[in-house]
């Protein structure tokens, strides 16, 4: 199994506060958080994105809360299978999102999207609720790993029963209305790996909130292979260039933790 380098990068899009939230924390080491642009190298550990929402304060705190329960509990679990304890960390997630609207009701409505994923010998295993992507590019091409809890995958499949032209089903003002969410409520909908996916060395994991939309899976890997040498930071940043460079009107934030497999 080859080492790791990773790196976040992320943009605010159009809007003036930052709700998503990434980290990654290397066993034996030190959860790296947002704020670094760095690439870190680590022989495995666990990785975090979360997508918040509730507004500028409650998404913010929603998905900072998820990601940070989310690592303490799963870097503080030894029992129990891998996939035991990604699932045990999103609960603890929950359930940490639960107590800070109990302790102010005015959050009531607040919640965040969550990837978590685990990179060790046997490769990448994860759990996520929500709409946001898990992508891995591999060879040239990208594909996403996990569900996509939003109403788009409803919205498609009418197109392909011909029930809605692609044009409407893309503009349809509920496509990225979320089915599930990490709310302090039941979980609706989680997606679990069912067994580790084995990683190639020159392998990219990337782990994106759904403001990366902007961008379709063929540019995502177009991008990739022409910053792959560079490593994860320089992969990181292109495609939050890309995101930026679009000039979506109504840019959501965009974030990215960017993964890659070393010799």
């Amino acid at each position: 199994m080859p080492p790791f380098e990773h790196a976040i990068a992320a943009t605010r899009g159009a809007r003036d506060y930052q709700e998503d939230s990434a980290a990654f924390w290397p066993e034996g080491g030190q959860t790296v958080s947002l704020a670094s642009e760095a690439a870190a190298h680590d022989l495995g550990g666990f990785a975090v994105l979360a997508d918040g929402m509730g507004g500028h304060a409650g998404g913010a705190l929603a998905s900072r809360t998820a990601c940070e329960k989310f690592l303490a509990a799963v870097g503080s679990g030894t029992a129990g299978s891998t996939t035991d304890r990604l699932i045990s960390a999103l609960r603890a997630a929950n359930a940490a999102i639960a107590a800070k609207i109990k302790e102010n009701p005015l959050l009531s409505g607040m919640g965040s999207t969550l990837i978590g994923t685990a990179f060790n010998r046997s490769g990448i295993e994860w759990v996520s609720v929500g709409d946001s992507p898990l992508f891995l590019f591999r060879r040239g091409e990208v594909a996403v790993l996990n569900e996509d809890h939003s109403l788009a995958p409803e919205l498609d499949r009418l197109v392909a029963e011909g029930k809605l032209t692609a044009n409407e089903a893309r503009r349809d003002p509920r496509r990225h209305m979320l089915r599930s969410a990490v709310t302090g409520e039941d979980i609706d909908l989680l997606d679990v790996s069912r067994r580790p996916l084995t990683l190639e060395a020159g392998d990219y994991v990337v782990l994106a909130s759904d403001g990366i939309a902007t961008l379709d899976t063929a540019e995502i890997a177009r991008i990739i292979q022409g910053y792959a040498n560079d490593g994860a930071a320089a992969v990181a940043k292109a495609l939050i260039r890309a995101v930026e460079s679009i000039r979506e009107p109504y840019q959501d934030n965009a974030t990215v933790l960017v993964v890659r497999a070393l010799p």
